[in-house]
């Protein structure tokens, strides 16, 4: 059963169309949040949203377009009056290739959505919070590749990295009007992506979860949507600049 800890509260969840941005928004509606459901899948992001109900409106937003993200925040606003929280969890798949082969096109894409994209949607939520009063809180979704670096990941690992930096100083910032900045790094996540990549090396989810996982599994959608949830309630209302680890022990080895 999930408590009305968000009651009253209006949030945004980026890259809400599927995984853990879905898992999420389904979340926060259950605990009372009036949702906006914001990604760049149309269709799917629609249906999350109509599934959800009157609590939830979908926003088409590429987090990496400033103006598409202004325009994000301000029809959380128009819809449902005000926001409090958000998760910036919207990101591209990792790239592959070693760091002497790196594709120069996708990192310049990787970055405009992982890192500029989640500033971005920091700096249009943080300009609503401060403008309406009464402080929020902003989570923003990193990685274990944020602290532990991967081979074949160069853009994804900088990416992440800088998430943790970005927060930290939206943190420092934004602490005296009361609004709380803070990130989620995810470890191995049950997800058709994770999925896809052991089926092409050729493991299974019983060989490989051990490798990641100190419970000798992979994570639930629904368990990083749990930490979102508590940074986002009063809960956790001293608690700001740090980073949640939701990785089964895997950065403490």
């Amino acid at each position: 059963m999930t408590f009305p800890v968000l009651e009253g509260k209006v949030a945004i969840v980026t890259g809400a169309a599927m995984g853990m941005g879905e898992a999420t928004a389904r979340l926060f509606a259950e605990a009372g949040a009036r949702v906006v459901v914001a990604d760049f899948a149309d269709e799917k992001g629609q249906a999350v949203a109509e599934s959800i109900g009157q609590a939830a409106h979908f926003v088409h937003v590429d987090i990496s377009d400033s103006a598409q993200v202004q325009a994000m925040v301000a029809q959380t606003v128009a819809t449902f009056g005000r926001l409090d929280a958000a998760v910036n969890n919207a990101a591209l798949t990792p790239d592959d290739k070693l760091v002497s082969e790196f594709d120069e096109d996708y990192w310049d894409r990787l970055m405009a959505v992982d890192l500029k994209g989640t500033a971005l949607c920091m700096k249009y939520e943080l300009r609503q919070m401060l403008a309406q009063g009464g402080g929020g809180s902003i989570i923003n979704i990193s990685s274990v590749s944020g602290f532990r670096p991967q081979p074949q990941n160069i853009a994804y690992v900088a990416a992440k990295h800088a998430v943790v930096g970005i927060t930290k100083v939206a943190a420092v910032e934004n602490g005296p009007h009361n609004i709380r900045v803070n990130s989620v790094a995810p470890g191995a996540i049950d997800t058709p992506m994770l999925r896809g990549a052991l089926e092409q090396f050729g493991f299974t989810p019983e060989e490989y979860a051990p490798q990641l996982s100190l419970l000798n599994r992979f994570g639930q959608a629904e368990e990083i949507a749990q930490a979102s949830l508590w940074l986002a309630s009063d809960a956790s209302s001293y608690v700001t600049g740090t980073t949640m680890h939701v990785d089964a022990g895997y950065t403490s080895r």
